[in-house]
């Protein structure tokens, strides 16, 4: 087993542009958590977001229903972006893998290496200890909206 690398920013890319709807783990009502201003973020990027905390559930962040836990959403999800400890990232990855998730994003300060190595294996694009919303705006023009 190599040692685990992030996708290049071509791979980066390839990834936000196909991303339709993301999970987002860890999801805050609180406007000062950056879990609730990237779900903002990415809502006004054009995706569909369904924010997940299980002492949340049934109440609404930036208009979206949060749901309990992964296995809850109904619908094909194509990332799972992960606002929990570096600890917990793997049952997370666990469960992005058994819904059958196609990427994981482990945010800014999420490093959690055998579970990133884990998520690979299983076939997911991962990417760890970045921002969507800071490599967004890096890697595509200021007003882009993903299609």
């Amino acid at each position: 087993m190599t040692e685990f690398s992030n996708p290049d920013d071509g791979g980066v890319k390839t990834l936000l542009s196909n991303t339709k709807t993301i999970a987002l783990v860890g999801a805050s009502p609180k406007p000062e958590r950056p879990s609730n201003g990237v779900l903002k973020f990415l809502l006004d990027r054009g995706y569909h977001v369904i924010p997940v905390n299980p002492g949340q559930a049934g109440h609404q962040i930036h208009g979206q229903t949060v749901v309990a836990q992964l296995s809850d959403i109904n619908e094909p999800v194509d990332m799972v972006d992960i606002f929990r400890n570096s600890d917990d990232a793997a049952g997370v990855i666990d469960e992005a893998i058994a819904i059958g998730a196609k990427s994981v994003w482990m945010q800014l300060g999420v490093i959690n290496v055998p579970a990133a190595d884990k998520a690979v294996d299983a076939g997911l694009v991962t990417v760890m200890n970045r921002c969507p919303a800071i490599e967004i705006p890096r890697l595509f023009a200021s007003d882009w909206h993903v299609s």
